[in-house]
């Protein structure tokens, strides 16, 4: 069922871009590498790593792995609208409705056969406890090996090191289970374009900055998240370059993202992943324009070819969801800085220590730079949950807020 998906899934969108070649399609290339990716996971060819989000994809590439973080699976389900039963199977088995949609959803499809079988699995310790007690539950099912990055929260010479030396013998547990050892040679390649990649991306973001912004809510819906997916590989340069193209492109001929833009906004962690109409009640009644979701950034150095280990741990050890709450603060300021917010979006996901838990602290957070946060208490994977009619009533009272005072940047 999910390979005839992705597999048609890629073929539409194929379709769409060879009808108009010279438009650099942002969106539908960063669609067609995730469908490509969806059918390379179930074709039942690849040798696959379920892992957690702070995984060097990079170096998994390098290594012939296709890998993917287990969230995105129910992602996958919520929006295609198919997630409810996976979500049910996994509550009759004992899993409370209250922790995470997405962890639910994927103990559901692996609990009915619909997650594919992996060679092995790689956890992190972050972003939470929760996705390392969801890959030990399908280590368990799978009968596979795990291995585990415990990734320190300081970002510290001893720290880095000591997950430098954990990538090292990270690789050592691939090469067992493959019975290939890691070229060195294409390691350095796999590094050349991650760094390629990031500085163009780099390069859009600094465009989506511009006011009013060339982008809009749902151009780059999730792509901080799903991005590093494709890091180290020819795919992720030429995806950052469709979007610095487009967003260029826009900027010269005075397109916005949102016509007449009026007001810009944050969506803190992960965006809701069913089908609704927020974004659009956003755009149309109060043009409120999404030009940046949290993880939209490039927030680490280039990797030195030379030793990919110690940047590829420093980048994991600076996610801005690890770590102290200071650190993600100051990470949110930065944004809120670079972008000219007039306030921040947080969907409080269900069962998130990252965001029900830290409602509070982020409000007051970016309350200290005079950005207000609008707290929507939601299961981004759960439609069960969703009430419609009390989150229209919310944001509608929040950009009436929004409208009537002093914008923070002027």
């Amino acid at each position: 069922m999910m390979y005839q998906y992705f597999k048609d899934m890629a073929a539409g969108i194929e379709a769409k871009i060879l009808q108009d070649p010279e438009l650099p399609n942002p969106r539908k290339k960063y669609a067609l590498e995730t469908a490509k990716l969806g059918s390379r996971l179930y074709s039942g060819k690849d040798r696959v790593a379920w892992c957690g989000i702070a995984v060097p994809f990079d170096l998994l590439n390098a290594m012939g792995i296709t890998s993917c973080f287990v969230e995105f699976v129910g992602a996958v389900l919520a929006s295609t609208g198919m997630a409810d039963p996976f979500l049910e199977e996994a509550e009759q088995a004992g899993f409370v409705g209250d922790t995470c949609g997405y962890h639910r959803s994927v103990i559901g499809a692996a609990r009915k056969k619909i997650m594919p079988e992996p060679d092995f699995l790689i956890a992190t310790t972050c972003p939470c406890s929760g996705g390392i007690a969801i890959m030990e539950n399908l280590a368990h099912l799978f009968n596979k090996d795990l291995f585990v990055l415990n990734v320190p929260q300081e970002d510290e010479p001893q720290n880095v090191r000591y997950l430098a030396d954990q990538l090292k013998d990270m690789v050592d547990f691939i090469s067992r289970h493959t019975g290939k050892p890691l070229d060195e040679d294409r390691l350095r390649q796999t590094i050349e374009h991650t760094n390629s990649a990031c500085a163009i991306m780099k390069d859009a973001y600094r465009l989506a900055q511009k006011v009013p912004s060339p982008t809009n809510g749902s151009l780059l819906i999730n792509f901080g998240i799903a991005f590093p997916l494709f890091l180290g590989t020819p795919a992720a340069i030429e995806i950052a370059q469709a979007y610095k193209e487009e967003f260029t492109d826009r900027i010269d001929n005075g397109i916005q993202g949102v016509p007449d833009e009026k007001l810009r906004l944050l969506w803190i962690q992960n965006r809701i992943q069913f089908k609704n109409p927020l974004v659009e009640l956003l755009e149309k009644e109060y043009q409120a324009n999404i030009v940046s979701d949290e993880l939209n950034d490039i927030y680490w150095d280039p990797i030195d070819p030379d030793d990919p280990y110690t940047g590829m741990a420093r980048r994991a050890i600076t996610y801005p969801l690890n770590g102290s709450m200071q650190g993600r603060i100051k990470h949110l300021h930065k944004l809120a800085r670079a972008y000219s917010l007039d306030g921040a979006i947080n969907p409080c996901h269900w069962g998130c220590r990252q965001g029900t838990g830290a409602r509070g602290l982020i409000s007051d957070g970016l309350k200290e730079i005079g950005v207000p946060v609008l707290n929507l208490e939601v299961d981004c994977v759960d439609k069960r949950n969703f009430a419609e009619g009390q989150l229209r009533t919310r944001i509608e009272a929040f950009m009436e807020m929004l409208e009537s005072r002093p914008r923070p940047w002027q």
